[in-house]
């Protein structure tokens, strides 16, 4: 039989000894024996249980208070994913153009190739006085600068070279003084040739490089041959024979060898220039200096035929700058042509934008426990991610279980990822996650973990 079986029989031989004790009292003589060892049995007994009961509540308690409670629920989700927009890139709408960009390859999606742009058919149209940068390369490829400042051999010109003024002249084309006798660099004739667009000195410079136009229109079919230019023409060296062509994708070609060359990209970059023949000279690419624009050629043979080849070098934030080179052939005006690289440059350059991706503070989950504290998942700080145009973003979320669950602690970070680069922010807790009290825990049993 347990303590628990006896206790009641204990009680009631306490209690009839209780009476028995009453029906003693008033007389004299000592107690009876055999009634102290009955009553310390029943005391003992009585002690047992109550000690017992007080034992349970103890260790109930002390289980309670000290026992484990489940970890807070936490809800989340990964943030929406903004939608960049799409660049808008401006291109002249007359004539023909063809833009490459290189610089940011990796934004545009192929390796090693550039962002190409086009409006209008690739086929040859007049290229009027680009005609003179071509003259220039051909000439350069048979008597090349060692540098962009080398003078280069002197030419001295001729009563013949002299007598190219009055020609152009009298075709109302460019030209610049050349007095018989008189004599230049290689490099600055070049120059003459180039910045103000002077057309005696393109036969002259071209007739003294290969001796005759015979030989430099050899010459001009062989380079041509050699770099893959099969869409271009040139039938005299100055340009205003409307039969000089080429196509946009060739002119883009014959820029970026023009560029290349450090004398040719010299003088193309050169807003004027004095010399002691021709005196002072401006450049007929007013672009040039502005919007980024850093040569090449302008031309035109009149209404509906202005030409600009032109190279441009562009910050967007990169870092390296972009380099730019563009062509546009049969523009309506020198006006039209100017704002139509204008528009385009200008929309390039905000073709590269920061996204707004989150910002701090921004909900992303809670934090809840059964005894009624909760806490949230917030954004750490602000995030935006550079990209071009409209670029798909994909974003990733890692979180951790927190250790204190208290305001500001740091439990995961976001990764966005657009093109090559990347952004991120932390994920952390938007206030504090109170333990229970003392009463919860004595009241919610079953929300207790295993003692």
């Amino acid at each position: 039989m347990t303590t628990q079986d006896r206790a009641p029989d204990e009680l009631a031989d306490f209690a009839e000894l209780m009476r028995v004790e009453e029906d003693f009292s008033g007389h004299r003589g000592q107690p009876d024996p055999l009634r102290r060892v009955r009553i310390r049995r029943v005391l003992i007994a009585v002690a047992a249980v109550f000690g017992m009961l007080f034992a349970g509540a103890g260790s109930y308690v002390g289980w309670a208070l000290n026992s484990p409670v489940s970890a807070p629920v936490v809800t989340s989700q990964v943030p929406a994913v903004p939608a960049p927009v799409a660049a808008q890139i401006a291109l002249p709408a007359d004539g023909a153009t063809a833009v490459s960009v290189a610089g940011a390859e990796e934004y545009f999606g192929a390796a090693g190739t550039p962002l190409a742009l086009a409006s209008g058919s690739d086929e040859p149209r007049s290229i009027a006085s680009i005609s003179k940068l071509v003259t220039a390369l051909v000439v350069l490829d048979a008597h090349p600068l060692a540098s962009a400042d080398d003078p280069g051999p002197t030419i001295t010109f001729g009563k013949a070279a002299h007598d190219l003024y009055d020609k152009y002249y009298v075709m109302g084309a460019t030209i610049e003084e050349m007095p018989t006798g008189s004599s230049m660099s290689l490099r600055d004739a070049l120059a003459t040739m180039l910045i103000p667009s002077a057309c005696n000195y393109a036969e002259a410079v071209s007739t003294w490089a290969f001796g005759s136009q015979s030989g430099f229109l050899r010459a001009t079919r062989d380079w041509l041959t050699v770099n893959g230019l099969a869409g271009t023409t040139i039938v005299e060296p100055t340009g205003i024979d409307p039969r000089n062509t080429s196509t946009p994708s060739d002119l883009i070609a014959i820029a970026k060898l023009a560029s290349a060359n450090p004398a040719i990209a010299a003088i193309a970059a050169t807003p004027s220039l004095t010399l002691p023949a021709p005196g002072r000279m401006t450049n007929t690419n007013s672009l040039l200096g502005g919007h980024g624009v850093t040569g090449l050629k302008t031309g035109n043979l009149g209404a509906g035929s202005f030409t600009l080849l032109y190279t441009a070098s562009l910050g967007v934030g990169l870092g390296q700058p972009l380099g730019v080179t563009g062509v546009v052939l049969g523009g309506g005006s020198r006006e039209s042509v100017d704002h139509g690289v204008i528009a385009s440059l200008d929309s390039i350059r905000a073709g590269f934008h920061d996204v707004p991706l989150v910002s701090t503070g921004q909900e992303l989950g809670t934090y809840t426990t059964p005894w009624g504290s909760s806490a949230r998942m917030v954004v750490g700080e602000d995030a935006s991610i550079f990209t071009w145009s409209d670029t798909p973003i994909t974003v990733s979320m890692q979180t951790t279980t927190p250790t204190t669950y208290t305001q500001g602690e740091v439990v995961g970070q976001i990764t966005w990822t657009a093109g090559p680069n990347t952004a991120t922010t932390p994920v952390t807790i938007d206030g504090t996650i109170a333990p229970p009290t003392d009463w919860w825990r004595l009241t919610h049993p079953a929300e207790l973990g295993a003692p």
